[in-house]
């Protein structure tokens, strides 16, 4: 795959379609490859150039080990008193590694789309350097803000397992993982979870990095004051049965951006299942299309639940 030189790091990157460019942003630990490819196929079939890449500290992009590695048992309580957190990088680093890769293919404007720590990272993209956002989705992601943002304990429990030290415990450690956050409508497509897992561990996991990015998330703290001077056509997508990034936390994200868009999804947990997938593309797409348009290259709406009977309902 291609690589992108985006500052003090190289990211690693590939695109799929043609037309107005979508940069797809991850989530935290996360690689390109947990897009499902039903979901950047879909986009790209309705006339778009799908942008994905690995962020900093995760897969083939550049790992910043020389940066140590932050004590998370000692960052977590303070930022959950407010307190200043320090980190080697911050989510603001990670937009501009994203508004770099843009640099580099050429591309002025484009729609931006994260789900969980991505969603937090295109929220500062939208916040840090504006003119290069077209349009604005989140998914299950947050504004930061302390009272809207915490886990379920056991959620975040999964999360912050210890690493795996061999492929088959980095495959069970997913499903588990999986399991706990997924929520009750979407079948959690085991098998799939596992070969992405091999796949991941096979480019390459990096269990300092996700401390890094975890730390970063903690030191970026609360972004509602700046979401609110937001002028940018944004939709939140979120679960009611979320349990790692509280619904309340989408909820908030869309209180705070200024005509945005909610849609909240019935039994939706903490992930990309298959099943929830056609419902993302038609959203994601829809809300792109009503903004297209404009040069590619440098040079208040209400919420809105799943239908009744479409998914079950839960959380």
């Amino acid at each position: 795959m291609p690589r992108a030189t985006a500052g003090e790091v190289e990211l690693e990157y590939d695109t799929r379609g043609d037309g107005d460019p979508v940069l797809m942003i991850m989530g935290i630990g996360a690689q390109m490859i947990l897009w499902p490819p039903e979901l950047l196929d879909g986009l790209a079939a309705r006339g778009l150039q799908v942008i994905r890449f690995d962020n900093r500290d995760v897969g083939r992009s550049t790992w910043l080990d020389h940066l140590g590695r932050p004590d998370i048992g000692r960052l977590l309580p303070r930022a959950w008193l407010g307190l200043p957190v320090s980190a080697p990088y911050t989510l603001s680093h990670m937009a501009a590694d994203a508004v770099g890769l843009l640099d580099h293919l050429g591309i002025a404007r484009a729609h931006v789309v994260g789900v969980s720590m991505g969603g937090m990272i295109a929220q500062h993209v939208a916040i840090e350097h504006p003119a290069r956002v077209r349009s604005l989705t989140t998914m299950m992601s947050t504004t930061g803000g302390r009272r809207v943002s915490l886990p379920r304990p056991r959620a975040l429990r999964a999360l912050l397992t210890a690493p795996a030290r061999t492929v088959d415990e980095a495959e069970e450690a997913m499903v588990r993982f999986m399991r706990e956050v997924n929520g009750p409508a979407f079948d959690i497509a085991e098998d799939r979870i596992r070969a992405v897992a091999r796949e991941s561990w096979l480019r390459g996991v990096n269990p300092d990095g996700f401390v890094r990015q975890f730390a970063a998330i903690l030191a970026s703290g609360d972004r509602t004051a700046r979401l609110r001077q937001l002028d940018v056509p944004t939709l939140v997508l979120h679960g009611t049965a979320d349990p790692l990034v509280p619904v309340r936390g989408g909820k908030a994200t869309a209180r705070a951006i200024r005509g945005a868009r909610l849609r909240l999804i019935d039994g939706w947990g903490h992930g990309l299942p298959p099943g929830v997938v056609p419902l993302l593309v038609d959203e994601i797409g829809a809300h792109i299309d009503r903004h297209r348009g404009g040069p590619r290259r440098p040079g208040g709406h209400p919420t809105v639940r799943s239908p009744p009977g479409l998914h079950s309902s839960g959380g």
